[in-house]
């Protein structure tokens, strides 16, 4: 059924913003967290009918580079699932995919997959990454918990991305008009920084300008349990929540 919807989506004519629809597509698809932790050893997982912040992303974007490479055909949807997924864009064992966003970002970007999307004048948070929720809460993640022996590789791989890591978009900042903030366009992704111990980001999305001239977020959200385009500004979202205090931006780059 998931390679069937792939090749379907594949051979669409997608208007022009290839990102925001084939993100609308998936708008009313359930949300459900932890669908990449049912495997170990560890496989490509292709799950289009549950969905959380991270998987809706990788899919969209899987979906847009292979749109753009002309291809119709579920493998190499698979080859590009499995680029933006891991390390390297190899898929090499559990500690091969790229968990913390700060990973997901540096490597995608680094293999000329995405560009950062920033501006001098408004993205003027300086970031700091202190990752450690992972090799700190190791007993609450399922696949690792059942190998301890991974447990200090993780760790190193969270203090090798560790400290001063650029800037963001101060969650003020975020209730820019269009005009004032036109470094961002439709369908950016959105990463939300968070102040939450031992983490970065703590959800992802995909940036709409509304009707009304302001940001929104077109997101897998636990609080809806469904893939929405919300109707609240991403500024009042952003503000309702104390640990969520900016935003970062990447846009997916022409092959």
């Amino acid at each position: 059924t998931d390679s069937a919807e792939v090749v379907d989506l594949l051979r669409r004519d997608t208007g022009g913003n290839d990102i925001l629809y084939f993100a609308r597509h998936f708008k009313g698809r359930s949300y459900v967290a932890h669908t990449l932790e049912v495997t170990d050893p560890e496989r490509l997982v292709v799950n289009l009918r549950e969905l959380d912040c991270t998987t809706l992303v990788e899919t969209v974007c899987a979906l847009a580079l292979t749109h753009r490479q002309g291809s119709d055909r579920f493998v190499d949807y698979c080859r590009n699932l499995e680029r933006l997924r891991y390390r390297g864009g190899r898929m090499n064992g559990y500690l091969s995919r790229l968990h913390y966003f700060t990973w997901w970002m540096h490597d995608n970007v680094k293999k000329g997959l995405f560009r950062e999307v920033s501006d001098r004048r408004h993205f003027t948070a300086p970031m700091t990454v202190r990752n450690f929720y992972m090799s700190q809460h190791y007993a609450d993640y399922r696949i690792p918990a059942a190998h301890p022996e991974w447990r200090d590789s993780i760790a190193a791989l969270e203090r090798a991305e560790n400290g001063a890591d650029g800037f963001y978009l101060p969650q003020a900042a975020t209730a820019l008009t269009r005009e004032q903030l036109g470094t961002v366009h439709d369908g950016d992704l959105v990463a939300i920084v968070t102040t939450k111990a031992g983490l970065d980001y703590s959800h992802l999305g995909f940036a709409v300008w509304g009707k009304d001239g302001r940001l929104h977020l077109l997101n897998a959200s636990s609080v809806y349990k469904q893939v929405v385009e919300d109707s609240v500004r991403l500024s009042d979202y952003l503000a309702r929540r104390k640990s969520f205090v900016g935003i970062r931006l990447l846009r997916l780059n022409e092959p």
